[in-house]
């Protein structure tokens, strides 16, 4: 196709390696959790890869197979419960694969109408769960940090449009427990980050948010960030009371779901979300509690016209695009150039249905539960702060940071489970973050059992 020269490894050739090696990855039930190497263990053992005449593809393959893929951790594994795991369905990581091979570009309608239209399906859904109204859209972007960034930038956007002549909007409101990205983003947009002292349960509310606010002049404020679902503990702010200081004195709401959001298709915890609808914008990674692969993060605006003016790039070559009323998703979002990475989620909602979706997501919340009830029974275990979503933060009595360390390092290297510790309040403890449907009560005995 592009000329290059014959290394014996015809197309066909290649479509069977790489479809076989797909297939077959597939099919592992449960898949190799696997571990890092070295860079000296990976020099040793893959050497130089890149070459002037080239591996071929069998040769290139087989290294990838044989040595790459396996110092890579497999995130989909049951028992891979550190960070927020991901694991995509077999119909999403599949029509990965399409994706790649169809050469969609996804950032304009001019350019791919049909992938824009399936993925606003797929955004719809997202924005039927918040409670947001028709007319509400967004775009898919790589992460939660993007989205993060992108909602904050429109926001500032429309708070300058609307601020008193010699007024500049220049703070942003959360709490500690908001995610990292918030810091990040503010310092990207050289704002001012203010923090707001939680409540007795973790939580962002609407009474110390006020306080805040009025002391610093609520008109210098042009976003606040709650959270449904913190990356640490899984707690949701009070998003009721949060919103109706928010309409109070017109300032942007934004609600992190990244982790949390996808608590919303779940009935059983629904409740907890109460005020989200009132957000104007909104996040959640499908590739994290949603069953999309990697890079999938769904971003809403409950009126988008206000991104569409913060986000649209001009120049003349892209005269043909932003001089008409196409739903481009690039216009939503830092960033132009994007592929269609909401297609894989789409593909997988249209198979399995929203249904489906319900499902796996209150499964992972009862193993969730049984973790927590059986941590509770232990007595060499005791629970850490209150369970809210699927994350259950727990010590092991009479352990150091030493001891974490070492049995993690230990369970990892047995290619057993991956569980890292963590910190709160300076006090380092085990955490489960368990979003994979595939995670069993048998699982979450079987590593408590491991710290003896």
């Amino acid at each position: 196709m592009h000329g290059f020269p014959d290394d014996n490894t015809s197309l066909d050739d290649l479509e069977r390696l790489i479809l076989d090696y797909s297939a077959e990855r597939m099919r592992y039930d449960p898949p190799p959790l696997d571990r890092a190497l070295t860079p000296e263990q990976l020099q040793e053992a893959a050497g130089t890869t890149i070459t002037p005449q080239g591996l071929g593809g069998q040769a290139a393959m087989d290294l990838f197979a044989d040595v790459l893929a396996p110092a890579c951790l497999s995130v989909d594994h049951p028992r891979y419960l550190s960070f927020i795991p991901c694991a995509p369905t077999e119909a999403a990581a599949m029509f990965d694969l399409v994706v790649g091979a169809s050469s969609i570009y996804g950032g304009s309608w001019l350019e791919g109408s049909g992938a824009v239209y399936a993925e606003n399906q797929a955004l719809r859904w997202v924005c039927d769960l918040v409670g947001l109204p028709e007319g509400a859209g967004g775009v898919f972007v790589p992460g939660g940090t993007i989205g993060n960034l992108s909602a904050l930038v429109a926001a500032r956007g429309r708070a300058r449009h609307e601020a008193a002549q010699g007024t500049r909007p220049f703070r942003v409101a959360t709490t500690s427990g908001a995610h990292s990205s918030i810091a990040s983003a503010c310092e990207v947009m050289d704002a001012e980050l203010t923090p707001v002292e939680p409540d007795g349960r973790g939580r962002l509310n609407g009474p110390r948010l006020r306080e805040v606010l009025l002391e610093h002049g609520p008109e210098s404020y042009f976003a606040v960030v709650a959270t449904a679902g913190t990356t640490n503990f899984g707690i949701v702010d009070d998003l009721t009371s949060v919103a109706q200081v928010c309409r109070e004195f017109g300032i942007w709401l934004h609600v992190d779901g990244a982790y949390g959001g996808a608590g919303l298709a779940a009935p059983s915890v629904r409740h907890l979300y109460e005020g989200i609808e009132q957000c104007d914008s909104f996040i959640v990674d499908p590739h994290k509690w949603l069953f999309a692969p990697f890079d999938c993060c769904a971003l809403v605006y409950r009126e988008p016209g206000y991104a569409r003016a913060a986000h649209t790039q001009k120049a003349g070559y892209l005269d043909v695009l932003t001089e008409t009323s196409d739903w481009n998703p690039t216009d939503y979002s830092v960033g132009l150039t994007r592929r269609a990475r909401g297609l894989p989620f789409w593909f997988s909602l249209a198979t399995h249905g929203t249904q489906a979706y319900t499902t796996a997501v209150e499964k992972t919340l009862a193993v969730a539960a049984f973790a927590e009830d059986e941590i509770a029974r232990r007595e060499e275990f005791e629970l850490v702060g209150e369970r809210t979503l699927s994350i259950v933060v727990f010590r092991r009595r009479g352990w150091s940071a030493a001891d974490y360390q070492a049995w993690s390092d230990r369970i990892l290297d047995q290619e057993f489970a991956f569980v890292v510790p963590t910190t709160h309040e300076g006090e380092t403890l085990a955490r489960f973050a368990i979003v994979n449907p595939q995670t069993s009560t048998d699982d979450i005995s079987a590593i408590l059992d491991s710290m003896g």
